[in-house]
């Protein structure tokens, strides 16, 4: 056990040290109200039982609304598990580059933290890369199996992995297509070819299209820039379009939304963030798998849990969602069961 002075040291030291995490300053930034607040509480370490502050690197893959929810679900559940004045956090964004996340978590390493939050599938991939020692969790991980590019995957890692998963039902998001289009004929399905739980969710969703006789189309794009001009191909050939979690999109839905809104072309979200320019979702709570892998965080750093015997985690209910907007823009009436979106003003 670290004496409580070698303590303090070593939290001001990280503090110090959150500069050289990050790679270049354009393509990384820190979430400084996070590393604020728990850096001034950890000058209070005369307040730990044992004297143990644990410092945790969260690697997030871009900001947007469902990604920074579940980093938010999962330092709420730290903090009120450790105490605030027990944990730190070095919240880290990159800006939706792979290679940030390696710089990131490299970094991570070299500072010896105690454990690494991967928020989206190319964050958890670097943190594999980088440490096969300090405990890694996962989430917002669509399948954990594509991401780790593990053949026998059984529903544990069996290495210094695990954490929760963001995959809402395919099998009832492929029929609220039918359900909300019933005249469909051919479905766009649209996301970043880079994003490989993307790739998982468009080889799954076509499995149910099959089964209902749905013709449909892959669209492709391979970063951000690409993506006006893959929804306007989409629009031009198809009748209705499919999203999955797919962060790239995510982060440009605003792209999306001012094609196929005016095309007359719905769009149906594989979570909440795309549906706010989309028409519908199965949408999951984001901040319940963020603080669910918190509580697995917990279990690893205090009562000393393999997190290669722990099973990934999934969220617990879904809910149908709707954007009003939307709706009444395309002429489409929601049927019951359907609760309507918060929108963004």
């Amino acid at each position: 056990m670290k004496k409580k002075f070698l303590s303090a040291f070593m939290a001001v030291a990280m503090m110090f040290s959150l500069t050289g995490c990050g790679g270049s300053e354009s393509s990384t930034s820190q979430s400084a109200s996070s590393s604020t607040a728990s850096s001034d509480s950890a000058a209070s370490t005369e307040v730990s039982a044992d004297g143990k502050v644990y410092h945790i690197g969260v690697c997030q893959l871009v900001e947007h609304e469902a990604l920074d929810s579940a980093t938010q679900g999962f330092e709420d559940a730290l903090k009120e598990k450790l105490g605030e004045e027990n944990v730190v956090f070095d919240v880290q964004n990159a800006q939706g580059e792979e290679t940030n996340c390696a710089t990131i978590c490299t970094g991570f390493v070299a500072d010896n933290v105690d454990l690494i939050l991967a928020n989206a599938t190319a964050s958890l991939q670097a943190a594999s890369a980088a440490t096969n020692t300090i405990p890694i969790v996962g989430t917002s991980i669509t399948d954990y199996a594509t991401a780790l590019n593990a053949d026998d995957w059984e529903g544990t890692s069996g290495t210094n992995i695990t954490g929760t998963s963001d995959l809402a039902p395919l099998d009832q998001q492929a029929a609220m297509i039918k359900e909300l289009v019933p005249d469909v004929s051919n479905v766009g399905i649209i996301y970043c070819s880079s994003e490989a739980n993307s790739v998982f969710q468009a080889e799954q969703i076509e499995s149910y299209l099959d089964k209902d006789g749905i013709a449909y189309k892959e669209y492709t794009a391979a970063d951000s820039n690409e993506i006006q001009s893959v929804v306007t191909k989409a629009v031009s050939e198809c009748d209705c379009l499919y999203i999955p979690t797919d962060n790239t999109m995510a982060a440009n839905v605003d792209i999306v939304k001012n094609i196929t809104v005016p095309a007359g072309i719905p769009v149906i979200a594989g979570e909440e963030g795309i549906c706010q320019g989309a028409l519908a979702t199965l949408s999951i709570s984001y901040y319940d798998i963020g603080y669910a892998a918190g509580e697995m965080a917990y279990d690893i750093l205090v009562n000393g849990t393999d997190p290669g015997t722990m099973e990934i985690q999934y969220a617990n209910a879904t809910t149908k969602e709707y954007n009003a907007d939307i709706a009444e823009a395309l002429g489409i009436t929601i049927p019951e069961g359907y609760e309507k979106l918060a929108t963004e003003e």
